[in-house]
């Protein structure tokens, strides 16, 4: 006995009769995920007004002296051009300096809100709404210590080992045990 697999476009719902014809698609970022990267397939018939649909967009920094982060702008390229009065924009980001780079970012779509991943040592145990991944959960357990040395240099609320709330939050009620903390 055989199988057959049948497949569908996850933007149309058509069928696919060949999977050559299938485009696998990563969405990086969309207001709409939560939590990171998703994939997608489509026809590549469906797909050919992608690139002439696509913008070029420009993803720039203003760090305001008055601001303890940087705010992230994504905007049109032509329109970031059109700031540039002394010299064209491509012989100013020439002569400009360099910038040691972080990492490597993906531009976030126009009125798209930056997102914070909070699974990382960065950001993680910052106050949030929403619910507390698996994979901040596990990060919180392994650093404790250097998460809320992390939070009180930020002048944030630590995460206390004697508070049932946060225990419950991030998962820490064998390391409060562990600890002798006084759950309230």
């Amino acid at each position: 006995m055989g199988q057959k697999i049948i497949r569908f476009s996850d933007l149309t719902g058509t069928h696919v009769e060949n999977d050559d014809d299938l485009v696998r698609i990563v969405v990086r970022e969309h207001p709409d995920l939560e939590d990171g990267p998703v994939e997608i397939e489509a026809l590549s018939s469906e797909l050919t007004a992608v690139e002439e649909l696509a913008l070029d967009l420009v993803t720039i920094e203003l760090h305001h002296p008055d601001a303890d982060e940087p705010e992230t702008v994504v905007l049109e390229a032509e329109a970031f051009n059109r700031l540039a009065s002394a010299a064209p924009m491509a012989e100013v980001l020439r002569s400009a300096k360099k910038v040691a780079r972080t990492i490597p970012s993906q531009p976030t779509p126009a009125g798209a809100k930056e997102r914070v991943n909070y699974a990382s040592l960065e950001h993680a145990g910052r106050p949030h709404k929403g619910r507390i991944t698996d994979a901040e959960k596990q990060l919180v357990q392994q650093h404790l210590d250097e998460i809320n040395e992390r939070l009180t240099a930020e002048g944030v609320r630590t995460i206390d080992l004697s508070n049932a709330e946060h225990v419950a939050r991030y998962g820490l009620e064998s390391l409060a045990q562990e600890r002798g903390a006084a759950l309230g």
